[in-house]
């Protein structure tokens, strides 16, 4: 913390100096072509901004008003006595040094205050000046303060803009990833747990089974849990084959279901972020079934592959009289999120006879 605090004393030091000399040279081109005592005005006017500019990081607003006052209540006096145009080059600078911080750092309506209040001082100036080039000298000043303030702060605010999309980004992906494990083994519990308690009413014997299984199912959750945890912390994406993926589906084969996977592809050689998406998306549409089609029988998950994309089809055969509705909800607004990173489609409805449909497609190709 200490070398930080250094700096920014010598750099107000620094730029006293600066402004000190400024005033000493001002001071002695007027001696120089106006007589003496012409300079004096000059000197305490430009004496008093460089204070309040060195000042300026107390208060950034305050000092940035009180130099612009004091700089204003002196050109119309400056112009009726016939002294020396002001702003002189002098006050100026002290001016853009406080203009300049303040368009920087405050708030934008206070900057754009401070902005303006600086426009009319060097207006002023310029109309009282009986054409010296000294008001055009502090007005191109000003405007050189008014850029230093500016392009840093438009910088800044690029940055802070980059930032939050990162961490919007970030949070999306940790969402999708939680709905995505909680979702569907929870899902998974819940179903397992249904079937124990019809397995315990008829047999009681199968009991142990049952409990067995939702164990089971409960280890499997802690573990897809830490995965997630690990891909938050590393940011390494998942990678799943053609073994994954025919476990995900004999998964949920059962409980009066039958699970099919027709795979016309070669899921180990497809690109990491395409293998963890198409995995995603069958999961995904299998916990939709399980949530939404309960009088489905039969569910069927196609994955084929040409030269240009690789495309999912996850149908189940529930009546659409019986078939709860199925909204968009988060699980499909995840699946979009990512294909569309991909450059990918998704499209989910009722199927052309009984039950839903979802299609997705996943260029093949590694992404660009």
């Amino acid at each position: 913390m200490r070398a930080p605090v250094r700096l920014e004393v010598v750099a107000e030091i620094g730029l006293g100096v600066v402004l000190a000399l400024a005033i000493a040279y001002q001071a002695t081109r007027l001696a120089a072509s106006w007589g003496d005592g012409y300079w004096v005005p000059g000197a305490c006017v430009g004496a008093v901004v460089a204070v309040l500019a060195v000042a300026r990081r107390a208060a950034r607003l305050w000092t940035a008003v009180a130099g612009l006052t004091v700089a204003g209540l002196a050109v119309l006096p400056a112009h009726l006595l016939h002294l020396p145009a002001e702003p002189g080059p002098a006050t100026a600078l002290g001016l853009a040094v406080l203009v300049g911080s303040a368009v920087r750092r405050l708030p934008a309506v206070q900057a754009c205050a401070v902005a303006a209040a600086g426009a009319v001082v060097m207006t002023a100036g310029l109309l009282t000046g009986s054409g010296s080039p000294v008001p055009v000298q502090g007005g191109l000043i000003w405007l050189a303060a008014l850029g230093g303030g500016l392009v840093p702060r438009w910088l800044a605010a690029r940055r802070r803009a980059a930032t939050e999309r990162i961490r919007r980004a970030e949070r999306r992906e940790l969402a999708r990833e939680l709905h995505d494990v909680v979702a569907h083994h929870v899902t998974s519990i819940v179903l397992q747990a249904q079937a124990a308690q019809l397995v315990t009413a008829k047999h009681p014997d199968r009991t142990a089974a049952s409990l067995a299984g939702i164990e089971a199912a409960g280890h499997e959750a802690l573990a897809a849990t830490r995965r997630v945890v690990g891909l938050m912390r590393e940011s390494a994406p998942g990678v799943t084959g053609h073994r994954e993926l025919a476990e995900l589906v004999g998964r949920f084969d059962g409980h009066g279901r039958s699970a099919r996977l027709r795979l016309a592809a070669e899921p180990d050689g497809w690109p990491a972020e395409v293998r963890s998406t198409v995995y995603r998306v069958v999961r995904e549409s299998l916990t939709n079934v399980a949530k939404h089609a309960g009088h489905a029988r039969v569910v069927t998950v196609g994955i084929t592959q040409d030269e240009q994309a690789v495309t999912v089809v996850v149908e189940d055969d529930a009546p659409h009289a019986t078939a709860c509705p199925r909204r968009a909800g988060y699980g499909l607004i995840g699946m979009g999120e990512r294909l569309d990173a991909l450059g990918g489609t998704l499209t989910a409805g009722p199927g052309p006879g009984a039950g839903w449909v979802v299609r997705a497609t996943v260029p093949a190709g590694e992404r660009r």
